[in-house]
Parts: structure tokens; sequence; C-alpha cells
């Protein structure tokens, strides 16, 4: 394919539609959950509305990636958009929480395939040297404003309509990206594939499941990391890892290639993404948290609040992709992010009831600064890593390990955030407590994670960006093609 052929774009932006959608669904519910509770009844449950719908999107994204590599991404992306479509119509439906938690489970086995796909294809259609750097900055931008328009959205159809528009607008939309898809994209034969991996796919879903199960109790109010509910399941996730790694070195066609992360570049990408996950939620998760419970405004207008974060990560963003188109190169922008990242979360060490609004909204703009590279330059550097008919696992394997970062961050995070509450509520009350705790949450995520980022990306080798049609790794040609010693030094 080539970029620049009209279609192209059309069907670029059916692609980022579907991503778009899939990514909304992760946070649209947060803001309607109250009335879905009010409605449906089952409040007990309510939290199983968000995570089982996080639960079978991570569980299935590196099983789209790796299929895709071998079957071809068209057919996998329309299977994965038809059952997220299927799974939102049924959720608009239910008539009681346990009908939601499936229905929602559903929908996230679709989502699964939208999101790794996308940027798989992205890049495929848009080659870096060709123009691709920059269009992977937007597609950047366009994560992170999805990810944060979700719970606005929530607030808007809750409000002005009904909570199940949240789910019922995905269907019209959804079937005419379908329609682009079908009629425009061209299908591209995948690289082929023995017998199913059945083994890996088996320990793989449990073992994350029970990860995400153990860290989803550890996030609620109560629990200890040695309680049976947390440590439990958490262990055998370990244990299960361990089996897989076993599994996937023995099988013909691994899932997860595990000689993938005997390359450097790649393993030391795959761990950028996971520690600037705790960056991401921090900002995402507990400032709104602050503007609600220490601030006291409604949950719609915590998502208004947040937009400096939002705006800052699309522009980190789509400022990525031009200066990697301009350069050729990703690391020296990457080695800037944590030190934005670093700045942000110390400013918010200052988080306070009586915290000027605009002070707060400067403060968030170096942390969306920071995040927005390492949402469009990791992409680039983790498919720059590996050999072309591996991009869809690459692609996965990265937003995989977000979404494990951003889980274990929620259960760092809410364990350092209820203890704080607690130690300061008696003397300084509610919503002083509340702020005294995002205080100290946000910072120490945000500064660990970028820390530990800063030292893997200072080790990531410094390489210009190749098309996928040339060898990714390939040496420098000539001694000034690399700035690796002047920015690793």
């Amino acid at each position: 394919m080539r970029a620049d052929k009209k279609g192209d774009v059309v069907v670029l932006l059916a692609v980022l539609g579907g991503m778009s959608l899939a990514m909304l669904d992760q946070t649209i519910v947060g803001t309607a959950l109250p009335r879905i509770v009010a409605e449906l009844g089952g409040g007990p449950l309510y939290t199983w509305a968000v995570t089982a719908y996080l639960l079978t999107s991570t569980v299935t994204v590196p099983l789209y990636g790796r299929l895709s590599d071998q079957h071809g991404r068209k057919p996998l992306l329309l299977i994965g958009m038809a059952v997220f479509l299927i799974g939102s119509a049924l959720s608009g439906a239910a008539q009681d929480m346990t009908q939601l938690i499936a229905f929602r489970a559903l929908q996230g086995l679709g989502a699964g395939a939208l999101l790794p796909l996308s940027i798989a294809l992205v890049m495929e259609m848009f080659p870096p040297r060709s123009g691709g750097a920059r269009v992977q900055g937007a597609l950047g931008g366009v994560m992170g404003l999805s990810f944060l328009a979700g719970p606005f959205l929530g607030g808007l159809f809750t409000d002005h309509a009904s909570w199940r528009w949240a789910f019922y607008v995905n269907v019209p939309i959804g079937l005419v990206l379908i329609a682009i898809i079908v009629l425009r994209l061209p299908r591209r034969p995948g690289t082929g594939g023995g017998r199913p991996d059945y083994a890996g796919i088996a320990v793989f879903t449990v073992a994350v499941t029970s990860l995400l199960l153990g860290l989803t109790e550890k996030g609620l109010d109560g629990h200890t990391w040695t309680d049976v509910a947390v440590a439990g399941p958490i262990l055998l996730a370990l244990v299960l890892l361990a089996v897989f790694v076993a599994v996937e070195r023995r099988a013909a066609s691994p899932i997860m290639p595990m000689e993938l992360f005997a390359n450097r570049s790649y393993t030391l990408v795959n761990l950028t993404s996971f520690v600037t996950a705790f960056c991401m939620y921090a900002g995402v998760v507990f400032l709104p948290r602050y503007f609600q419970e220490a601030l006291g405004v409604a949950a719609t207008e915590s998502g208004l609040r947040i937009y400096p974060l939002t705006l800052g990560m699309v522009a980190g963003s789509v400022l990525m992709g031009a200066l990697m188109s301009r350069t050729g190169r990703y690391k020296p922008w990457l080695l800037v992010s944590p030190f934005l990242l670093v700045a942000g979360a110390l400013l918010c060490l200052n988080l306070a009831v009586d915290s000027p609004g605009l002070a707060v909204a400067l403060w968030m703009l170096p942390l969306g600064l920071g995040m927005g590279p390492m949402l469009s330059g990791l992409t680039v550097a983790a498919q720059q890593s590996v050999e072309p008919r591996h991009l869809g696992v690459a692609s996965a394997n990265l937003a995989f390990f977000r979404q494990i970062g951003g889980s274990v961050a929620l259960a760092v995070g809410g364990t350092l955030y209820t203890a704080e509450f607690a130690a300061s509520v008696p003397g300084a009350g509610a919503a002083a407590a509340h702020a005294s705790a995002a205080a100290l949450v946000v910072p120490s995520l945000g500064v660990a994670g970028a820390v530990i980022a800063l030292v893997a990306l200072v080790a990531l080798p410094d390489r210009r960006l190749a098309d996928p049609a040339e060898p990714a790794d390939r040496p420098p040609r000539r001694p000034e093609d690399t700035v690796e010693a002047g920015f690793a030094s």
C-alpha cells in the first residue's frame, strides 16, 4: 500500500475510528456507573462492569496480534469489530448487572483486535521514512484524546439521553467503519501458520486473567497484598507465566515468540511501555479523583478539567511524529520525555484543596507533553525492532505491556492513596485528606515510572528509521548516522 493514494486516507480514518471506539469504551462507563447501578441494581458488582471489559480486551491483544501476522490483518480486524459491535448492542440492552458484565466481557473480546491491528496497519500503509512517523504521531494523539474523552462522553450521554447510548452509539459508527474496511482495505496475506498454539493460548489466558483479578482485588478498599484474594491469583499468575514461557519456547507457532525478547531494543521498548503506564495512569485516574473528592466537582466537569493533560498528550505525540519524520530517529526525542514527566509529577506535590485552577492546569501540561511522545515514539521503536512478519505481535505486545503496567499502577497507587487518606483524614478532614493522597500518589507513580523509563531509553540502541522492506536493525552507514553516543553518554 502507498500512503499517497486517496483510498489509503479513507481506510486510515476507518481504522483510527475503530481504535478510538475501543479506547473510549475503556473509560466511558465510569461516569455512567452510578446511574447504571440505580437502574439495574447489583451494586456490589459495579466494578466488574469496567473490569470485565479490561480483562478480556487485555488478554486478547497479543492473540489478535500474532494471528494477524499469520493470517492477515483484514480478517482479524473485521472479526474483532463485529464481536465488539455485538457486545456493544447487547450491553446497551442489558436488563441486569450480570447481563451487562457478560456483554461487556464480549465487547472486550472484540476490542482486543482494534488497537494493535490498527497500529500495525498504519505502519504498513504509511512506512516510517515515507511519512509514517508523522502519521504515528497523529495516531498517538488520537489514542490520548480517546482515552481521556471517555469519562466526559459517558457523563454527557447519561445526563442528556441514557446511559445505554454510551454503548448504542458504537453500532452505527462501527457498521460504517466495517463497510469501508470491507470495500477499501486490500487483503494482504499473512506469513501462514501451522497448528494453533492451543496450550500457549490456554496458559496465557489463565495467567493474565489471574494477574488482573489479583490486581483488581488489591485496588478495592480493605484488601492488603497478603490477602488470599490478592496474593493467591498473583502467585498463580507468576507460576503460570513461567509455564507459558516454557510452552512458547517449544511451540511450533507460538502466540508470543520468545526469541523476540532476545532483541535488546524490543525488550527495552516493552519495558518502557510498562513503566510509563505508571505516569499515564497517575494522571488520568488519580487527578480526576482529586478534582471530584478534594474539590467536589462533578464527574463530567472533572473530565473537562483534565483537558490540559489531554492536549499535552496530543501535542507531544504530534510533535514527536514530526521530529521523527524530519530527523529519521526516535531515541533522542524519547529521551526528553522522562524529564518532562518528572517535572510534571513533582509539580503535583503542591496539590491542595486551595490550589489555583490555572496552576493545576500548568502542572498537568508537562505530564501530557511527556506522555505523548511515549505513545507514538515507542510504537515506531517497537515496530522498527522486529522483522515485518512480526509487526502485528510487536504492536500488540506494546499495548499489552502498557495495559498490565496500568493495572499494576492502579493497584500500587490505590494502596498509597488509601493509606495516606486514612492517615490524614482525622486531622485534616476528608477533602484535604483526598488532596494529600493525590499529592502523594501522582508524584510517586510519575517519578518512579519516568526514572525507570529513562534508564531503559539510555540503554536503547539508536538507529535510523527504516521502511519495512529494509532491515530495521541494520548498522549505521556513516559515522554521522548515529547520535547514540551523544545522547547515551
